[in-house]
């Protein structure tokens, strides 16, 4: 392997080493970190936020960005959760909080792939609408886990074997992702999008029905994290997904999803989120101060967007030298 598929090699992947050697160190400094109980926490800490980061990653993938999903997973849970209260049905709880989180990304969808609106603007004014309405909703207060029927309550609890609901949701969420990226025509429609917009309308993409399509799923995927966050610790918060944008947003951007679009892998995401959760979890483990924890929110998504900078100038630097030596290389002479 030569020197520049080497830098390449290493710029797509360096996330999954740099995931080990936080592991290695978090082990030698607290050995009790490296246990199958603690990877099953961090696992179970991370398949919310992986409901949300993998939508996330394809809207930034095609060009565009959705900052109101931590509201919305607030504002369905509370829909979810009053829901509940009033008929005692799980079910109709997870049917109203789903249709709020489609109503609220069909509006952004809306807004962004067919009036032309800036996404970041939209989605940040998205985040406080959907906040401020979670509050309104609730009246502030949390609905408390007496006014949720058992059969939500169980969710939280539940495993498939010893496997918790919540990983097994993860999985197939990431394997989801995965195929659809990686094996349909959307998934490559996507990335034609954020790759050169212009250039995927010629070859016949609809980019605002594509774009409007993911924003319709990222709003069901915050919905659906939301109630699986509110079974989680047994009650409806209005302010349940607070913060979720900004760490799915460092989780994407850490696994290699260029901000600027059209480059992206699903399994850079995964590492990015695990690398994000094990830092947490040994900070933790570290009896580091909570205030340091929300610092390390902003200073991660601050390095993240600086390396993927870089990280991307290197690889087109990269491919372009192997292109330019393929070109100059003379083609070797057959024996006579």
């Amino acid at each position: 392997m030569n020197t520049e598929r080497l830098k390449i090699f290493a710029a797509k992947n360096g996330i999954s080493l740099a995931l080990v050697v936080l592991i290695a160190v978090f082990s030698i400094l607290r050995p009790n970190f490296f246990s199958f109980a603690n990877g099953q926490s961090i696992l179970m800490q991370a398949a919310e936020l992986g409901l949300i980061a993998i939508p996330a990653a394809f809207l930034i993938m095609s060009g565009t960005i959705d900052l109101s999903v931590g509201s919305i997973a607030s504002a369905a849970g509370v829909m979810g959760g009053l829901t509940m209260a009033s008929t005692g049905s799980a079910l109709l709880g997870f049917a109203a909080a789903i249709a709020t989180g489609i109503v609220a990304g069909a509006l952004n969808g809306f807004l962004i792939s067919y009036l032309g609106l800036n996404s970041f603007v939209v989605t940040l004014g998205a985040l406080s609408v959907w906040g401020g309405f979670a509050l309104m909703m609730s009246g502030g207060r949390t609905i408390p886990r007496s006014d949720l029927p058992e059969t939500f309550r169980a969710i939280g609890t539940m495993k498939v074997g010893p496997v918790p609901i919540q990983i097994v949701l993860l999985v197939i969420v990431v394997a989801l992702g995965w195929y659809v990226l990686n094996h349909t025509k959307f998934g490559k429609e996507i990335k034609a999008i954020g790759g050169n917009q212009r250039a995927a309308r010629l070859m016949g993409v609809r980019v605002e029905r594509s774009r409007f399509l993911l924003f319709v799923a990222s709003g069901a995927f915050a919905a659906l994290a939301g109630m699986m966050l509110s079974a989680k610790v047994q009650s409806a918060n209005p302010n349940i997904g607070s913060g979720l944008e900004l760490e799915a947003l460092a989780g994407v951007l850490l696994g290699g999803v260029a901000f600027a679009g059209g480059v992206g892998r699903i399994s850079g995401v995964v590492a990015g989120l695990l690398f994000f959760r094990v830092l947490r979890a040994g900070l933790v483990f570290m009896q580091a101060s909570p205030f340091l924890q929300t610092i390390l929110v902003g200073a991660t998504l601050i390095v993240a967007v600086a390396l993927d900078s870089s990280i991307q100038k290197m690889i087109r630097k990269s491919w372009a030298r192997l292109g330019k030596k393929a070109v100059t290389e003379p083609d070797p002479v057959p024996a006579a």
